[in-house]
């Protein structure tokens, strides 16, 4: 009788769990699924920036979708084989793993976008963009599924037969210098440093051109801002991503170095949390800091969920040559 408080103490703070990232994983499939139907609606968005944008955003609403409900599974400690729990938790890497360098492909790309202006069309095609989507999303497939060829915690299970039935959790079956060292270190802390990287010559570069006043015609300066603009909101998106993801991971970096530390679980839970809420926050960002996106997500509210119809807009239609530069749009 002693033990019942405790117990219904742990099971009110999974349910509560549960609560909050089943309105986490809701939001984050709605907002993408909007970020995807506004890209599909607005030809004028069809570039290969938001060919990068959407495969953040089809990401995303495989973190609502998919990694939501297994990270619910995994912690509610079900029982299960140990490769089947391997591969469960493997699919969370994957996610993860495209977000960050689908985050890359777009800091490349806005970064040959100033830096080549000119020859930029030539070099970065739509065809090609398709292709550094698939790579990303492969080469995430690859990295993230390395714990099934060997890199897991089959051994420290003892002699595991493959009928044996495990505890299915997270930590049972993944490897904590596998997490830190190869995912963390190597596919984190890396394509981050880039992206910042990148974002610092993008900036200093349109900063460069835009001082230029008096050698730079008027277009010239307007495509340098509306590439600020754009770049100070992509820029954001890295900015959030690594807010909401390093908590977890420093977390692990904590388990690995000290064992004897303990970490509370509200407070994994909390880096749970944070890692799966930067899912619901991007389709936010690009809603509020770009201007094109923003009108036409009003303009699919309107007509879808309240039942108006469509207001015609002379944006789309005023001009052509305004529907082939993204940049006037933007």
């Amino acid at each position: 009788m002693s033990s019942s408080p405790g117990i219904r103490a742990r099971e009110n703070v999974d349910m509560m769990y549960i609560s909050i990232e089943t309105a986490i994983a809701l939001a984050s499939v709605l907002g993408n699924v909007l970020v995807v139907l506004v890209v599909c609606v607005n030809r004028a968005l069809r570039d290969t920036t938001f060919s990068f944008i959407v495969s953040l955003a089809v990401a995303d609403i495989a973190v609502g979708v998919l990694v939501i409900p297994l990270a619910i599974i995994i912690s509610l400690g079900f029982n299960t084989e140990f490769y089947t729990c391997l591969f469960l938790s493997c699919l969370l890497l994957i996610i993860t793993q495209s977000s960050i360098l689908s985050l890359l492909a777009i800091a490349i790309d806005r970064y040959l976008r100033v830096k080549i202006p000119i020859r930029y069309n030539t070099i970065v095609t739509q065809g090609r963009a398709y292709v550094a989507v698939c790579l990303c999303w492969i080469l995430s497939f690859l990295t993230g599924l390395v714990p099934m060829i060997g890199w897991n915690n089959r051994e420290a299970q003892g002699n595991l037969s493959t009928s044996s039935q495990i505890v299915c959790e997270f930590t049972t079956v993944m490897r904590m210098d596998y997490m830190v060292y190869f995912n963390f270190f190597g596919w984190v802390v890396v394509p981050l440093t880039i992206m910042i990287t990148l974002y610092a010559e993008i900036f200093r570069v349109i900063r460069q051109q835009l001082n230029r006043r008096a050698e730079a015609t008027c277009d010239g300066e307007r495509y340098y801002r509306k590439e600020l603009r754009l770049a100070k909101s992509l820029a954001l998106v890295v900015f959030l991503f690594a807010v909401c993801w390093l908590p977890i991971h420093i977390m692990n970096c904590i388990d690995f170095f000290c064992p004897k530390c303990d970490i509370p679980k509200s407070a994994m839970y909390v880096g749970i949390f944070m890692s799966h809420v930067n899912s619901a926050l991007n389709p936010m960002v690009y809603a509020f800091r770009i201007k094109r996106f923003r009108m036409t997500l009003v303009q699919i509210t309107r007509r879808c969920m309240l039942c108006k119809p469509a207001e015609p807009t002379p944006c789309p239609n005023r001009s052509p040559a305004l529907t082939k530069k993204v940049d006037a749009n933007l």
